[in-house]
């Protein structure tokens, strides 16, 4: 992906991709040594989601009662460019946590992606995310679980297997979701959806169509729903009035998947 304008810095370590970042116009992108957007900001609303894809990484907060948004605990599984995480802390007010295996990713985060320094609501944890979510002060704590593992291929996710998912469903609290960034409608994607429905449950998970770049966001709950039109008509609106985001053309794109 070439992009006219463009200003990169690199950092770099052993066995790990590079870490570079581009500007064109009021977008910031993050890659991972190759033309694959790995996450973006908008220059100068650093704290909002620019990508719709990562925008329907939120849709969580549909089965959600929206006054309880600030007292309930997110996790990110790949830090990106840090817009989930960013998103949580800042204009939700979560305690949140995010877990990234790159440190260089961490870095760049940090200083050109706007991330805040830890505190007492904000966790940055240096780990395999395979591992991390087998720690026993994870379990059964989490309510927002969103998980986006992809190297600087894009291929396929890096952690899809049915026990990675079932330690996913493991750190859900009761009415935890999960949600998830598979890429494409391949076979690839269907071989992730049947991992996680045999983990979950088939009537646990929900997915979008694709966005025109083929990412496709499934939601799986911990304990399965149905809310009812109406009570998703509301929280849509509240959602979009509150938090900025297009929750309401969510409800047209996003179904239980069986």
């Amino acid at each position: 992906m070439t992009r006219k304008e463009t200003q990169n810095k690199n950092l770099t370590q052993a066995d790990l991709p590079e870490v570079n970042f581009s500007d064109y116009g009021d977008i910031r992108y993050l890659h991972l040594g190759t033309e694959w957007v790995q996450g973006s900001m908008l220059l100068d609303k650093p704290f909002d989601i620019e990508l719709e894809y990562v925008q329907r990484m939120m849709v969580w907060l549909l089965f959600t009662e929206p006054g309880k948004v600030a007292a309930r605990r997110a996790m990110q599984l790949g830090l990106g460019s840090a817009a989930l995480t960013k998103f949580c802390y800042k204009k939700l007010k979560m305690n949140t946590t995010a877990v990234e295996l790159n440190p260089q990713v961490i870095a760049a985060c940090r200083l050109w992606f706007k991330l805040p320094q830890d505190d007492v609501r904000l966790k940055v944890i240096l780990a395999d995310a395979a591992q991390e979510i087998r720690q026993p002060e994870h379990q059964g704590r989490i309510d927002a679980l969103q998980v986006d593992l992809y190297d600087h291929e894009a291929a396929a996710p890096v952690l899809d297997s049915a026990d990675f998912y079932a330690g996913c469903r493991d750190v859900l609290s009761e009415d935890g979701v999960m949600t998830v960034n598979l890429f494409g409608r391949d076979s690839s994607y269907l071989s992730s959806l049947e991992k996680i429905a045999e983990v979950f449950g088939p009537e646990s998970v929900w997915a979008f169509k694709p966005t025109r770049e083929g990412n496709t966001i499934v939601a799986a709950q911990r304990e399965p729903t149905r809310p009812e039109r109406t009570e998703l008509v509301q929280r849509a609106e509240l959602i979009e009035s509150r938090f900025g985001l297009p929750a309401k053309k969510w409800l047209r794109l996003f179904k239980p998947v069986w």
